[in-house]
């Protein structure tokens, strides 16, 4: 921390400016010693005279950036923090830190800074705050505290007295669509209707001044939780706006792909185990007729979100390379699961592990024992049996599940009813974002080759990565051909429950599980898309990917489409060699 007792005292100090009769503090010596401009250390030192701030408050990382941060810039900075009601920031040193980080960016964005044609005398669009009478009076009702930062308005966490660990998953709800200009004192009052809160976190938009339309509230009990559900789903919170509560689910998962097929679950836990903290457990999946290989790609589960969080970022940067290999990182998209009464109406069975051998035929003969199959679907290595009645589903699955079949133990189980697919459609959205942002960190999509092993055993392209506009990377799909991986529809299957995040095709599959249109049917067999781009207007309805229609281009290095059949298939790229990568789950 900077030196300083956190007591603000007044002295002249003649050195530092023409005017006697300003009123310096002690500390004001020691803003200049460290290096920062005289303007900015009068309006620094102007804020330890108002007693929002003392000199101990500032550690040497918010020093340093007021000192590298452009002295206009810098003074209006602290003129907003002076101006900012600071009542419940426990840390102002990271709060200034936030504040500069949000002027920074705006300035870029054209709404601050000298030059920009904006305000330069705020970082944020002024916005009504919390009844502060109303804050006051709740916290001296409950006890709890009140945490302000630039990105968040954290109330409780742990409440008074409280004893024990945190609550486990499944006490947390997740509150969407709240208006913009509503803060805790109203929040607050409205969930502890439904139990106990333990945490209630608003987060906020440091850009405007105003939440971001969301908030997490914790309970202590998984029954509060749910109870909050039932209260307060679809509420309306102000006339024509209604608040989305559900249970939050935190992601302790990760996606790596890019990894090779020859190494073990050991392996790569001790190998990720090296490079971040919190590992528990690693999840592969090997092919039923190749036990010895996994698909190219693992999970890693951590301890906590935070833990998960910190490993992302740090593998997620493009530095790291794992046995060589340039990695590919994404959160694991964790897929709801369906409520009891939903799964008791289920009459269809997901069955995993079957061998190539194992065709539709001889599933139907080896199901049908157990009463009338309507139909059986197989893709690659599981298939759905669809049972007239489900108590003959119920009695195959336990009849089954764990058997031999074709030189295979097989899992058998009830088939989980896909999301929402408009939810789909938002998380492949938010997918499409992160790696075009991924992308750009990595230097506009350029990845070093990939494993021999994930090459197909292949040759290595020669040169890395093919040139923009080289339609080698493009691979042509016969008739016939099946390209196609269905995890995505919430069976489980590889991801233990979990969407994959780069091979998500999409399928007319007659069941309401399936239930997306049909793609636009292709001009001729094997058509392409134009070599080098994709258009990503070619994607309609709810199967689209996410990317905005119209005219944006793709560089198909990491991203591109095929159409076979009339059926459409949309994969991540990840390298030269990315066949691979849509055959990493043969």
């Amino acid at each position: 921390m900077a030196e300083g007792n956190g007591e603000v005292t007044l002295k002249n100090d003649v050195s530092a400016t023409d005017d006697d009769n300003v009123v310096r503090t002690e500390d004001y010596p020691k803003l200049i010693a460290y290096g920062l401009d005289d303007k900015v250390a009068s309006k620094l030192d102007e804020i330890y005279q108002s007693g929002k701030l003392a000199h101990a408050d500032l550690d040497d990382r918010a020093l340093d950036a007021l000192k590298e941060f452009p002295v206009e810039g810098a003074v209006n900075v602290l003129t907003q923090f002076l101006e900012s009601n600071l009542e419940h920031v426990s840390n102002k040193s990271a709060y200034l830190c936030g504040v500069m980080k949000t002027y920074r960016q705006k300035s870029r964005g054209g709404g601050a800074g000298p030059g920009s044609g904006g305000s330069t005398t705020s970082a944020t669009v002024p916005a009504k705050g919390p009844d502060e009478d109303k804050i006051k009076a709740i916290l001296e009702r409950t006890g709890y505290t009140l945490d302000v930062t630039t990105g968040q308005r954290k109330y409780g966490g742990p409440p008074p007295n409280w004893d024990g660990p945190p609550p486990g998953p499944g006490c947390e709800v997740f509150c969407g669509k709240i208006p913009k200009d509503m803060f805790e004192d109203e929040l607050i009052l409205l969930f502890e209707k439904s139990g106990k809160i333990w945490d209630l976190r608003l987060m906020m938009d440091p850009m405007t001044g105003t939440n971001r339309g969301y908030a997490f509230i914790t309970y202590t009990t998984k029954d509060e939780a749910q109870q909050a559900t039932r209260d307060l789903d679809n509420h309306e919170i102000k006339p024509g706006k209604h608040l989305k509560v559900n249970i939050s689910v935190p992601n302790l998962r990760l996606f790596v792909g890019n990894i090779p097929k020859s190494k073990g679950k050991e392996e790569i836990l001790d190998e990720f185990g090296k490079l971040t903290a919190g590992l528990t457990e690693v999840i592969i999946y090997s092919s039923p007729d190749d036990k010895k290989k996994n698909r190219g790609f693992c999970f890693l589960e951590y301890e906590s979100h935070k833990a998960a969080s910190l490993a992302k970022r740090r593998l997620g940067t493009g530095r790291i390379k794992v046995w060589g290999c340039d990695i590919i990182v994404d959160w694991a998209d964790p897929q709801e699961e369906p409520d009891s009464e939903t799964m008791s109406k289920v009459k269809v069975l997901y069955v995993r592990n079957l061998t190539q051998d194992c065709s539709e035929e001889k599933l139907k003969e080896a199901f049908e024992a157990y009463g009338k199959v309507d139909r059986v679907k197989k893709i690659k290595d599981y298939a759905f049996i669809h049972f007239e009645e489900r108590d003959h589903a119920v009695n195959a699955m336990n009849g089954l599940n764990g058997k031999d079949m074709g030189g295979s133990n097989i899992e058998v189980s009830l088939a989980k009813p896909p999301s929402d697919k408009k939810k789909k459609e938002e998380i492949l959205r938010a997918r499409e974002r992160r790696m075009m942002q991924m992308m750009q960190l990595r230097g506009g999509g350029s990845f070093s080759p990939q494993h021999p092993s994930m090459m197909g055993g292949g040759p290595m392209p020669r040169g890395g990565p093919m040139p923009r506009g080289s339609s080698s990377t493009m691979r042509s799909m016969g008739r016939g051909d099946y390209d196609y991986d269905f995890e995505y529809y919430g069976y489980g299957d590889y991801r233990g429950g979990y969407s994959d995040p780069y091979f998500d095709d999409f399928y007319r599959y007659e069941d309401y599980y399936y239930d997306y249109p049909q793609p636009l049917p292709a001009r001729g067999r094997s058509r392409q898309p134009p070599t080098g781009i994709m258009e990503a207007g070619m994607e309609r309805g709810p199967a689209s990917t996410g990317l905005n229609s119209g005219t944006q281009q793709v560089n198909v290095n990491w991203m591109g489409a095929t159409r076979t059949r009339g059926k459409l298939n949309v994969a991540i790229r990840a390298a030269a060699g990315d066949q691979s990568l849509l055959h990493n789950s043969h």
